[in-house]
């Protein structure tokens, strides 16, 4: 039996079969999806030649596009998820396609921005997501209101998840 607790009472309560399969659904959906994103970034970036770089630091460097941040700001402003941002940084750094600087006040910490290489591959990246936007209206694959739906939803689920790592134990 699948339980979970409830924020109020802390006691167990069965999750709804349906919900529970829908969720495990979508769960798969989105790591599918998020994988399905990096091929076709890495597909994208074959045809164009470049192969210096990966689709994840592809994507911070979309992310990242004219801020200047730490990497400490990049989790925090929801750029990065990832575990190893300092390795990643550093290559894009050692490829030309970011600036970096340490903070005058904290020395420990490093400024990084787009450099003009950086912001040419940003620009690659958005003309492709901005082809697959019009492709997928085209097409018929999703209007802009089931778009605006699923974002909503989708940031409910990041809320929660954000609040049970923050508040639940």
């Amino acid at each position: 039996m699948t339980v979970q607790k409830s924020a109020s009472d802390m006691t167990p309560v069965p999750a709804t079969p349906g919900l529970m399969a829908g969720y495990l659904d979508s769960l798969s959906l989105l790591e599918r999806l998020h994988r399905l994103l990096l091929d076709v970034i890495k597909d994208e970036f074959e045809r164009l030649g470049i192969l210096e770089i990966n689709p994840v630091q592809a994507l911070l460097l979309f992310n990242v596009g004219e801020n200047e941040v730490t990497a400490g700001e990049l989790k925090t402003r929801g750029y990065y998820q990832g575990s190893n941002v300092s390795y990643n940084l550093k290559k894009l750094v050692e490829a030309g396609y970011m600036h970096h600087q340490r903070c005058e006040i904290d020395r420990r910490s490093v400024r990084v921005r787009l450099t003009a290489k950086g912001r040419e591959l940003r620009e690659n990246v958005a003309t492709l997501f901005e082809r697959h936007a019009c492709g997928m209206e085209t097409r018929g694959v999703i209007t802009f209101d089931a778009m605006e739906e699923m974002n909503h939803t989708l940031r409910r689920m990041e809320r929660y998840w954000t609040d049970q790592i923050r508040y639940i134990y």
